[in-house]
Parts: C-alpha cells; sequence; structure tokens
C-alpha cells in the first residue's frame, strides 16, 4: 500500500495513471498566456509575461481571469479567452520531452490512462488529439464533467472511477500544489 502522506503508491498495485495536462503533459503556457494577454487587452490591461501568468494557472480558468483581468467582469472575460484559445491552443502548446513515448510505453505495459484537467475539457480533448495522445487517454475530464474544478477531489474521484480502478490502483501525476491537494483529497497517491 502507499505511504501514510499518500505520496509513494506500491508499483505493483498501480492499475491507473491520471494526468494533469498543462506543465504535466504539455508546455500550454505561450498559448494561456496569449489568450490572457487578448483578454486583458480588451479591458486596457498591458499584457504580462508568462513567467507572471503561469504563476496564477492551475485553479480554473475563472480564477485566472479574476485574479488577471480584476476590471472584467469574470464571466465576460471567461468568455473573450474561450472565444480567443482556439486561434492559438495548437500552434501554442507542445508536448514535453519523453512525454509521447511514455505514454506509450505505460499503454503497451497495459496501465489505463485519463487526463484530469481544470482546463475546459473541449481544449483538452482537442489538443489531446492534435497532439496525437488520443489513442491511450479513453478518458479526458475537465471540470464540467463534474461540476468543480480542483483542488474540488471530484474530478479525480469520476477518472478513477471511469478506468474502473480504486483509488489505491492509481496514481495521479501533476506539476503543482493543486494537484497534490487533489490527489490526497481523492486519496489517490500523487506524484
Amino acid at each position: 500500500p502507499s505511504d501514510p502522506a499518500n505520496r509513494t503508491p506500491n508499483p505493483a498495485m498501480v492499475t491507473a495513471v491520471l494526468f494533469d495536462f498543462d506543465g504535466t503533459l504539455a508546455d500550454s503556457f505561450p498559448a494561456i498566456t496569449a489568450s490572457t494577454n487578448h483578454v486583458r487587452g480588451l479591458y486596457g490591461l498591458p499584457p504580462m509575461s508568462e513567467a507572471e501568468i503561469r504563476v496564477y494557472v492551475g485553479l480554473g480558468l475563472e480564477h485566472l481571469m479574476r485574479t488577471l483581468v480584476p476590471t472584467a467582469p469574470p464571466a465576460d472575460a471567461v468568455a473573450a479567452y474561450r472565444e480567443h484559445h482556439p486561434t492559438v491552443m495548437v500552434e501554442g502548446t507542445r508536448l514535453f520531452p519523453g512525454v509521447a513515448e511514455t505514454v506509450a510505453g505505460l499503454h503497451r505495459r497495459g496501465y489505463r490512462m485519463a487526463v484530469c484537467s481544470n482546463k475546459a475539457v473541449r481544449f483538452t480533448r482537442a489538443l489531446v488529439e492534435s497532439l496525437g495522445l488520443a489513442a491511450y487517454f479513453p478518458e479526458v475530464l475537465g471540470p464540467e464533467d463534474v461540476g468543480r474544478p480542483k483542488p474540488d477531489p471530484a474530478m479525480l474521484v469520476e477518472g478513477v472511477r471511469r478506468l474502473g480502478a480504486s483509488a489505491s490502483e492509481a496514481v495521479y501525476v501533476g506539476d503543482m500544489a493543486v494537484d497534490v491537494h487533489t490527489a490526497k483529497a481523492a486519496g489517490v497517491p500523487v506524484w
């Protein structure tokens, strides 16, 4: 079994691997930066650097817009971002080195895999497809699937369920503190 801190799953028990998307599988920060700055420009705010924006990514789009476009009604800022994002998301997103090979290797070994991301699920699905990963990820989940973004554990709980696994048979791979908090709340070991 995993340790009490929920960090080290027993590899012999792991049958399912769930991944965060942004910052874990792919570098999508150029696209996120472009769309965020587009919305900031609509509300008369100057552009921000990718490094500045990166700090605020991870808690969902509404949080990002409330924080970085404080002069806009949040729903309007989210709508403007979602309208703009398809124009930059494919060209502004690249897999990290080694991801394609790692995911293919896990698939060959029989691991069931899913993506659980706070990005709008339609965007994540389109990117998984365009990056050549769709055959490996039968399940791609977003906040729309459970009604709440991470750190609420519902997305991971649902992802584990869809993969036909238990929390003790799964591991969640992420890159931010929100991923750690989400996994711990879902009772899923996290890397």
